[in-house]
């Protein structure tokens, strides 16, 4: 006789880490949530976009790459939901969008419950942080394709946003002003040259590195920040001024910035306005990256750019400083001269 639990799925296990999660996801919702867990599908009133002109929905999905194998060494489990929270939603307020609700997909080797509940207590930290409605989820023993101890994150989110007030290249001038804000690290990004890294020059996890003030596995695992609710609030503040967002995520600032700039226009960023990042600055060192290549894997210290018209960016600077944050000016929109870049770096970081 062979069973489920035989062939390497338990179901009981499943069971348990449901309800471990429930504490966690009751503190993801909105108003407009309909139901509670446990259904086959999340439901979410949209009475409310029947008050905009024309409402557009914008949906946005995403992992956290191998940032999954340092929480996996460390046996660390709480922090990467928020990462995957920060990845989706971030994406869909780049346009305007308001994220609404998002979905998980948690797949495992072997489920062990309160690993399973404390990714998914990191993504409902994470979602509440965004004001986003946690409203379903899948978590998937694959037993023999991942080992007992592998995982892996995905998660969709869904947004809203009304058509004259999208945000885009299309708003974007020349002249504006490039206010960027503060990554917290890392963020899930360029995961395979850290882990690179720490392989070829041998570093431990667990190590005190004084240039950190923290052991290597604390700084790596810091989540990524959320800037959703401080760009919907500039988004409010400043809706005519404000004209558009770039997520600094894969392929840094540069690749980033051009997706949102007019093919006639450039961005050009001072680098002497900011200073990378000790994190970023030491493991450049450790592993001999060239300034170019780290420059196209990591956000070197910028996780969310704003694009706003001069006469309001010492309104926006001020805007974020009230809510915490600490953003500057860090570069101007030009027309574009010849076979110029639509986007670019100057000038030395400024030193530490």
């Amino acid at each position: 006789m062979s069973t489920y639990k035989d062939a390497g799925v338990d179901i009981d296990a499943g069971d348990r880490a449901v309800e471990l999660m429930k504490a966690s996801i009751a503190k993801a919702s909105r108003p407009e949530v309909m139901g509670g867990i446990g259904g086959f599908a999340g439901l979410f009133d949209a009475s409310k976009l029947k008050d905009m002109k024309q409402p557009l929905l914008a949906t946005s999905t995403d992992g956290v790459g191998t940032k999954t194998e340092i929480a996996r060494a460390l046996g660390k489990y709480d922090t990467i939901g928020e990462d995957l929270v920060a990845m989706v939603v971030d994406d869909l307020v780049v346009c305007g969008a308001e994220p609404l609700f998002m979905t998980d997909y948690i797949a495992v080797g072997k489920v062990v419950p309160e690993h399973i509940a404390d990714i998914v207590a990191g993504i409902a930290r994470g979602c509440a942080k965004a004001n986003t409605a946690l409203i379903g989820g899948e978590t998937a023993e694959h037993p023999g394709l991942l080992d007992d101890d592998e995982f892996d994150v995905a998660g969709a989110a869904t947004g809203v946003v009304d058509a004259d007030r999208q945000l885009g290249a299309h708003r974007v001038k020349a002249g504006d002003v490039i206010i960027g804000m503060p990554s917290s690290g890392f963020h899930a990004n360029g995961y395979s040259l850290v882990r690179h890294i720490i392989k070829t020059a041998k570093l431990s996890l667990e190590a005190h590195v004084s240039e950190y003030g923290k052991t290597s596995g604390e700084v790596f695992l810091t989540p990524t920040e959320i800037y959703t609710l401080d760009c919907l609030a500039l988004i409010k503040s400043m809706p005519e001024h404000l004209h558009a967002f770039s997520h600094i995520t894969g392929g840094g600032i540069a690749e980033n910035t051009a997706r949102v700039i007019p093919e006639h226009l450039t961005a050009t960023y001072d680098r002497s306005t900011w200073s990378l990042p000790v994190e970023m600055e030491f493991m450049a060192k450790m592993g001999g990256v060239p300034q170019a290549d780290m420059e196209r894997t990591w956000n070197c210290g910028i996780g969310m750019s704003a694009f706003v018209d001069p006469s309001v960016a010492d309104l926006t600077l001020r805007s974020l400083a009230a809510r915490g944050m600490k953003a500057w000016v860090a570069g101007v929109v030009s027309e574009r001269k010849g076979s110029d870049p639509r986007s670019t770096l100057e000038g030395i970081y400024q030193p530490r």
